[in-house]
């Protein structure tokens, strides 16, 4: 089993501690999207507790099944186990039980971990209640923890989590895996704070394309090399997890690529995608589900309110398709560096949008602004006025109102920002006359910004991020 540098996870830890701490037997559902780190969280669990692990293929049951029982040999430390044939899940599970060896020496709970679970049931529908039966007869009487993961998100939630699932029910926990946290990155790379930015930009917090970034290189080397080369992991990634995700990943591939191109509202996606409103329902509820593309409202409207907007928040699929996959022809002749100028010219824009996504994420985290975590946090717009973040706390009657801006501001262009944000913050509706504002800036320099601060604004820009994020990996141990 592939064992890699543990980064973050503390918290995914010590839930599966947890869990096998606890006086009862557990079925696991540990899920999240290709590449997130749920083979290194489990590898890091499995150092600590009697157990192994099995990867699921996609070449049948039979097949699955002889795998299984060899692995489970080697943990019994019984090559004859391996040998015996069995006929399905219930009986190779109660075999394995059932056996001598089963128990550790010192008591305690065995575990079991069946990764890529999805490419069981896509061999066999009914595998799910052959594991439903095997928990039943067997496993539920047992001390074991039975962890069933997977990296199809939509396989997961609708036919192991789903209501009509025979798993329903049996779950005793789940945890979706997301991408790590901004102040993460520097862990993977020895960058300055603008090129953390950056990279976060074009990849996110995905672990495993972090990895693939080599901290010897600038960012535009490795964007050269990683993503805009023919061969390249990051240069077809994209387009393998749509087509490992979606049954119909071509719609799913219009959809997001006009997104990008800046259509997000519904009756705007579809007439770009020629799909009808049913469909691109459909396709943009399972986006957002699975966490690449956020539904939004303004923050302060109310439960009914539906004139929707649509974002791609998922930054190597932003960056892929606003980048990589429009420039496929003249990356395939060999024209690799002039996409790279295209790229360069062109970041400043995508970043500046990207930029107000990390804002808010850590606003959220109480990275930036902690006052403002427990906020109702979100963009905010009425006909052509928007502000990048709105903050909401109904039990101070505090709002936050700011705008984020990837430039360098004199502090005559901050207090110009700042003029027109508390213009566009009286025609905000919320606890009107009762109401605390906060007025913030977020840049990735402002020169004067500490008279601002003592004005009473909140200010930040690339040197506050980095020191923020310095602590908050202090404060969790990192």
């Amino acid at each position: 089993m592939p064992q890699q540098n543990f980064v973050d996870r503390d918290r995914e830890l010590q839930f599966l501690m947890d869990r096998y701490h606890s006086p009862v037997p557990e079925c696991l559902i540990i899920y999240g999207r290709r590449r997130v780190g749920k083979t290194t969280l489990l590898a890091r669990f499995l150092q600590d507790v009697p157990g192994f692990y099995f990867l699921a293929t996609e070449e049948g049951t039979a097949s699955n099944i002889r795998d299984f029982s060899r692995y489970a040999g080697d943990y019994l430390d019984d090559p004859d186990f391996e040998r015996s044939t069995y006929p399905d899940w219930p009986a190779v599970i109660r075999a394995l039980v059932l056996h001598r060896n089963f128990s550790p020496p010192g008591g305690g709970k065995v575990v079991i971990v069946i990764d890529e679970f999805p490419y069981l049931i896509a061999r066999d529908r009914a595998t799910p209640s052959l594991f439903q039966k095997a928990w039943d007869t067997v496993l539920a009487e047992e001390q074991v923890v039975l962890v069933l993961s997977g990296s199809s998100v939509s396989a997961m939630e609708t036919d192991v989590l789903g209501y009509r699932s025979p798993l329903y029910g049996r779950r005793t926990g789940q945890w979706q895996l997301e991408p790590i946290p901004y102040p993460y990155l520097r862990e993977f790379l020895p960058y300055d704070e603008e090129d953390l930015v950056i990279t976060w930009c074009v990849l996110g917090g995905i672990p495993a394309y972090l990895r693939m970034f080599r901290p010897d290189h600038s960012i535009w080397e490795n964007i050269e090399e990683q993503m805009l080369s023919k061969g390249a992991y990051l240069y077809s990634e994209a387009e393998l997890l749509m087509q490992y995700e979606f049954r119909e990943a071509g719609n799913y591939m219009a959809i997001l690529r006009a997104l990008v191109a800046g259509h997000t509202t519904l009756s705007a996606l579809c007439q770009k995608t020629g799909l009808d409103k049913s469909m691109a329902s459909k396709y943009l509820a399972v986006l957002s589900r699975m966490h690449l593309v956020k539904d939004e409202v303004p923050v302060t409207a109310h439960a009914g309110y539906r004139r929707r907007q649509y974002r791609l928040t998922d930054p190597y699929l932003a960056f892929w398709f606003r980048f990589v996959y429009p420039h496929r022809s003249e990356t395939e002749t060999g024209q690799r560096s002039q996409v790279l100028s295209s790229v360069r010219n062109e970041i400043a824009p995508y970043c500046g949008r990207m930029f107000e996504l990390l804002c808010e994420d850590l606003v959220r985290r109480g990275i930036l602004f902690p006052d403002f975590s427990r906020s109702r946090l979100g963009r905010w717009w009425h006909k052509e006025t928007e502000i990048d973040l709105v903050g909401l706390d109904e039990a101070s009657g505090t709002a936050l109102f700011c705008e984020c801006k990837w430039s360098v501001l004199t502090n005559r262009q901050a207090r110009a920002v700042l003029a027109a944000l508390q213009e566009k913050a009286d025609e905000v509706r919320w606890r009107n006359g009762e109401r605390k504002e906060r007025f913030a800036l977020v840049a990735k320099q402002i020169e004067g910004k500490d008279t601002l601060i003592r004005e009473g604004y909140l200010v930040g820009d690339l040197e506050d991020i980095a020191a923020s994020s310095r602590a908050y990996l202090a404060a969790q141990g990192g």
